[in-house]
């Protein structure tokens, strides 16, 4: 653990480059792309096993998405090269492999701020490939939030004005001025953002009494049922043409926080009975003991020939600044 220790802030040293005035530790701003892991491993590590579990766990197919698009995209740098302004990337996986404990470490602005690196370390490719597997989710749920807060970051740079709405429904919520609101209610809204052509992204909120979500194997099923009332009777089609979560793929439900309150989120695909047009889905419902509700925030994407994992983010970042009074 000490060599470890020893070795990755010996490379902090000396790869950072840093400014110091009055004493204090300027780091450069981090970059790249959102959702890019920049992986610092050797070129043999990388082509054999422990290059292809990295590939299986960080490139792995998300979840919700009608055609497999890629958790992260995944660039290698050998260590050799991995200085200045590479170093500057906002999630890193460095690989360590030498006279080591097995051993997982996340730091925090380490060669940039805001960063976020994950260190593997082990003596053998069966080590880091077994610290790679026990520490998966804790790794990607810290790149995950690295890469929330930068997207909002952007987001907030210019924000629609909802004032309207997130007083009606007492909430509020970060959404990019390129939304617009379709529908408003007293307790429904329905905001939008073009693409091009007909290609949208589209965001429903409401909410519904704590009774209608009940907690156990039928959480799912209630959820489902909840968004299929919702889009058949709020944001109907002509000649009876609704949305509904398609039968024939299983959405799948994770438990999750939001504004420190528990949140269930479900992914799945939804379809149009009676059209052909379909696309993912993301819907988060936060549990509001306080106004005994249901708190509900659903997002959806029709962008047909076009990825869509970029456009789900975009919904769950804005989602995740939600705060409710």
């Amino acid at each position: 653990m000490r060599a470890l220790y020893a070795l990755f802030f010996v490379m902090l040293l000396v790869s950072c480059e840093e400014k110091k005035e009055d004493g204090k530790i300027y780091l450069p701003e981090s970059n790249g792309n959102l959702n890019s892991i920049s992986v610092v491993v050797d070129n043999d590590l990388w082509d054999g096993k422990v290059g292809g579990t990295i590939r299986n766990i960080f490139a792995a197919p998300l979840n919700g998405l009608p055609v497999p698009e890629p958790m992260f995209k995944i660039r290698q740098i050998p260590p050799q090269v991995f200085d200045g302004f590479a170093t500057r990337s906002r999630i890193i996986l460095k690989i360590e492999k030498g006279n080591l404990k097995p051993t997982t470490e996340i730091v925090n602005d380490a060669f940039a701020k805001p960063q976020t690196v994950a260190v593997i370390g082990g003596k053998t490719d069966e080590e880091i490939i077994s610290q790679l597997q026990e520490n998966k989710a804790k790794i990607i749920d810290a790149y995950n939030k690295e890469e929330v807060k930068e997207k909002q970051r952007r987001i907030n740079l210019s924000l629609l004005d909802d004032t309207k709405m997130e007083s009606k429904l007492g909430f509020t919520i970060n959404v990019p001025s390129a939304y617009r609101i379709s529908k408003a209610t007293d307790d429904f809204f329905w905001l939008r953002k073009n693409l091009s052509n007909s290609k949208t992204i589209e965001l429903m909120i409401y909410e519904v009494p704590l009774e209608t979500i009940s907690k156990g194997d039928s959480t799912i099923v209630d959820i489902v049922k909840m968004r299929d009332k919702i889009t058949k009777t709020e944001i109907p089609g002509e000649d009876g043409i609704y949305m509904s979560v398609e039968d024939a793929y299983a959405p799948s439900m994770f438990e999750t926080i939001i504004d420190n309150k528990p949140a269930f989120e479900v992914r799945g695909i939804w379809e149009m009975n009676g059209f052909t047009m379909a696309g993912p889905f993301i819907t988060y419902a936060i549990e509001d003991k306080v106004n005994k509700r249901f708190f509900i925030a659903d997002g959806y994407v029709y962008a047909p020939s076009l990825n869509k994992s970029e456009y789900v983010f975009e919904l769950e970042s804005i989602i995740k600044s939600i705060q409710i009074k």
